[in-house]
């Protein structure tokens, strides 16, 4: 077996020193402040908890009120917003950790009532998701309907509210930022031919169905410059009811587009979103191989799974998820290859502190 000492070896990410080499994965919660979309000060403890990390990605977070796609989510698009995250990154910071937010733009994973002057969801085609459900303010649960296709008038002021958002987000302490491009989101719609039909520069042959998300990328590499910006990418992963028959037709020329780019990492989903590690027969090694910066993988991995990741040269840093959700030690019990908690799902989304910021640490657990 690996030497594990590779899991906790400091790592330089283009100038930011992390002191380990795992990662805490995006995790959505759904606690902002119902009504402002404004991070509190539980999430800030929640963050504390986890930042013995190498490094934090903070929940998908919607650039707009039309990014939004899901009750209690935060955003980074208002004054309240961006004070609510600098106590999270304050935090983070106080306690030796660095933390970077995932922008966010659900696309047609939403409804009207989550939407302002409940307008349909917006997405590359006005193409459904199948059977895909999301919650309201009102704690009731909807399934996602038709979205209305973008006019190609309107895609640069999305482009201008990624700027925004970045900017924001550095205003708000973060380290840097991660482009959210996966799990059948706005971004990866327009990445998929099965989603994304559209017959102007945006659609069509893959520069072009490239084009938006490339666009998002240099305009918040513009503003945090590429040394501080990642991405993050679901080449097979069906989530959200997201269906590409050709993945690597489009993934492979954008990871030579990022790399070109030099942008600080790549973090890919393996397989299924919160599911299986299946590969659906995609190369990941090969996609790898193309990007000469960070990688970043995630999905399923165990201890043993990412120090032989990591050992063998294949990725730089690991992503865990769910393991950081029941566990705010992750890192120590990786260590010490200890047991851990198991997660409550019944308190993953929506809530107060109970499945949030209560679980015990191996040290609490051994006070008892």
């Amino acid at each position: 077996m690996s030497d594990p000492s590779v899991l906790f070896a400091p790592f330089d990410l283009r100038g930011t020193t992390l002191a380990n080499r795992i990662v805490m994965a995006p995790l959505t919660r759904s606690r902002a402040t119902p009504g402002s979309d404004a991070p509190h000060a539980l999430n800030a403890a929640y963050y504390e908890q986890r930042a013995s990390a190498g490094l934090i990605i903070a929940e998908a977070t919607q650039i707009s009120p039309q990014g939004k796609g899901y009750a209690w989510t935060p955003g980074i698009y208002s004054a309240s917003q961006i004070a609510g995250w600098r106590n999270v990154t304050d935090a983070v910071h106080a306690k030796g950790g660095k933390i970077v937010l995932q922008l966010w733009h659900v696309g047609r994973i939403s409804h009207p009532g989550l939407q302002p002057h409940r307008a349909l969801p917006v997405a590359p085609s006005a193409i459904a998701p199948l059977d895909v459900r999301t919650f309201l303010e009102d704690g009731s649960q909807v399934m996602v309907g038709l979205p209305r296709a973008l006019e190609t008038s309107e895609l640069p002021g999305i482009v201008d509210d990624y700027r925004r958002a970045t900017q924001n987000a550095l205003d708000a302490g973060f380290d840097g930022v991660e482009i959210h491009a996966a799990n059948g989101y706005l971004l990866h719609e327009f990445l998929s031919a099965e989603t994304n039909l559209r017959t102007d520069a945006y659609g069509g042959s893959v520069e072009n169905r490239l084009r938006f998300p490339l666009e998002v990328v240099d305009a918040v590499v513009s503003v945090a410059g590429a040394e501080r910006t990642g991405i993050r990418l679901s080449p097979v992963s069906p989530a959200q009811g997201m269906i590409d028959s050709d993945p690597a037709a489009a993934y492979f020329p954008l990871v030579r587009e990022l790399d070109a780019r030099t942008i600080a990492y790549v973090h890919v989903v393996e397989g299924w979103t919160q599911g299986a590690r299946d590969l659906r027969g995609f190369d990941f090694a090969a996609l790898r191989k193309l990007f000469r910066g960070t990688w970043m993988v995630n999905n399923g991995y165990t201890r043993e799974l990412a120090i032989e990741a990591l050992a063998s040269g294949y990725a730089d840093l690991v992503a865990f998820g769910r393991p950081f959700i029941a566990n705010p030690d992750l890192v120590e019990r990786l260590r010490l290859d200890a047991p851990l908690n198991e997660g409550d799902r019944a308190t993953f989304f929506g809530g107060d502190a109970r499945g949030y910021t209560d679980y015990p640490t191996l040290e609490a657990a051994a006070a008892r």
